[in-house]
């Protein structure tokens, strides 16, 4: 079956490298959507295992369509049945963009009613809709139909550790996001100077002990009646199993507020990294390191955390102090503060576009100098 997992936006190349990492298998992103062919064990090895994706879907079809009539007679020719059970509950979600079906209420009430017109014939009954509620999500780009079954009901970034946000809180995979487009990796030093309620440090902290991101939630696709996941005992124990614990901290975060200080340390206990990362209240001003490398990723304060410009400038400038200190480090820094290169004092060596929610930011790498190889 085919298997589409979206992406967040300005991140498709991240999701790209993670889902060939995890299946081997190659893909092409189309309107921040990633689709593979696999089965339902790989629907589960992706759900519990993507750090970076949005959600995983089971795609079962796709066509064009400019009336209600097309698009019932489409929806009725889809093999639902393969998915969704004579008892399974349906609840219909439309998306659209420049398309002559330009009404999302109609366009879910039309859908709705072909799925069950379908399995009604399939199945010789009327549907009770008595069981587990499947989410079925329409889009329509272009008059092109995309039927999707959403496999991870909640977006893949309720990891489930975040049970409260400090404000302007960066999402989980997006977190991860930031991470890949980073040069850190596990045997380097990395420090958060504005970590807030600790999601970059707690995502970093789960890459190091090797936790998968959805180890401690659900996930739609378990319920599926149509399905036997009776395997997925066997993965959770497998993945545990497969936790590591490193020898020493290498992941540092600091934050001006006590209050967000705590809100990290109580994510990092529930996250399962509490013993692999420190988190401290302190100014950034204070910070200095004898470390001659390391790594700064980090989302500075902006918009809600700081509402008045005088003080972005003084805050972004004392940054770039810092940072002048830190001989050989690299730094990565999110923000939708368009002067953030000539605050902070150094040009950046590469820039993104990236969304943090609807936000619209740009992501800052400074590289410093490559450690030398080690003989």
């Amino acid at each position: 079956m085919k298997i589409t997992v979206s992406a967040p936006s300005g991140l498709e190349g991240v999701v790209k490298r993670e889902l060939y990492k995890l299946t081997g298998l190659d893909s092409k992103a189309v309107d921040g959507r990633l689709s593979i062919e696999g089965d339902i064990k790989t629907v589960a090895l992706l759900n519990l295992n993507m750090r970076t994706a949005s959600r995983v879907y089971i795609t079962v079809g796709s066509f064009k369509a400019v009336t209600f009539d097309e698009l019932f007679d489409e929806i009725s020719k889809l093999s639902f049945e393969q998915y969704l059970d004579k008892t399974s509950k349906i609840t219909v979600y439309s998306d659209i963009f420049e398309s002559k079906l330009n009404s999302i209420q109609a366009v879910s009430s039309v859908c709705k009613k072909a799925i069950c017109k379908r399995l009604e014939s399939v199945y010789g009954c009327s549907l009770k809709e008595s069981g587990f509620n499947h989410k079925v999500e329409i889009s329509i780009r272009r008059d092109y139909v995309t039927v999707n079954i959403n496999t991870s009901g909640e977006p893949l970034h309720k990891r489930g550790y975040r049970t409260s946000v400090g404000d302007a809180p960066i999402k989980e995979n997006v977190a991860s996001c930031l991470l890949d487009l980073s040069v850190w990796n596990k045997s380097k030093t990395l420090v958060d100077l504005f970590c807030g309620s600790g999601t970059i440090l707690i995502e970093a902290g789960m890459i190091l002990k090797n936790i998968p991101s959805g180890l401690n939630r659900d996930f739609d696709f378990l319920h599926f009646e149509k399905f036997d996941v009776s395997f997925y005992e066997q993965m959770i124990k497998d993945a545990k199993d497969n936790v590591v614990k490193p020898n020493c901290i290498r992941l540092y975060g600091y934050d001006i507020e006590e209050s967000q200080i705590k809100l990290a340390r109580a994510h990092a206990k529930k996250a399962g990294v509490a013993d692999v990362v420190y988190f401290e209240c302190k100014d950034m001003r204070e910070y200095s390191s004898n470390e001659e490398y390391g790594v700064i990723v980090t989302n500075p304060p902006y918009g809600e955390r700081i509402s008045d410009r005088n003080e972005i400038v003084r805050l972004y400038r004392d940054f770039g102090k810092v940072y002048k200190n830190l001989k050989n480090w690299s730094v990565f820094a999110i923000t939708p503060v368009s002067d953030f290169e000539r605050l902070f004092g150094k040009k950046a060596d590469k820039k993104r576009k990236i969304y943090n929610g609807r936000l619209e930011c740009t992501y800052y790498s400074m590289l410093g100098a490559k450690p030398p190889k080690k003989i």
